[in-house]
């Protein structure tokens, strides 16, 4: 059965950091690609980052050179750090793996003075 776990949200200062994971398990991981997306009140959901198996990462403008997405492969979880974050970036964050129908249950983070 497979199985994503989301985790790591919370409530951030503007400029603050955070640290999001996602635990996989049912599948072979090292060759699934794993994408970040996020859904932000009364806006759709949008992708924010994927990273393949090998470790190539793909970012969506909005969180280019703020966010890094990375992956251990042995510990078969997946990360998403967020670093400089923005009010704009506050939304329920969802794991994937990338082209199927397997997701995290989401992990809110707000980002507030």
């Amino acid at each position: 059965q497979v199985q994503l776990v989301d985790a790591g949200g919370g409530l951030v200062q503007p400029g603050g950091s955070l640290r999001l994971s996602c635990a996989v398990s049912g599948v072979l991981f090292p060759i699934i690609t794993v994408a970040w997306h996020r859904r932000a009140p009364g806006k759709q959901r949008e992708m924010v980052a994927t990273i393949t198996g090998l470790g190539r990462p793909n970012y969506a403008d909005s969180v280019k050179d703020r966010f890094t997405i990375s992956r251990n492969n042995s510990g078969n979880t997946a990360y998403l750090q967020m670093n400089n974050l923005k009010p704009e970036d506050t939304a329920v964050y969802y794991c994937n793996l990338k082209d199927s129908t397997y997701w995290g249950q989401g992990t809110q983070v707000t980002v507030s003075a």
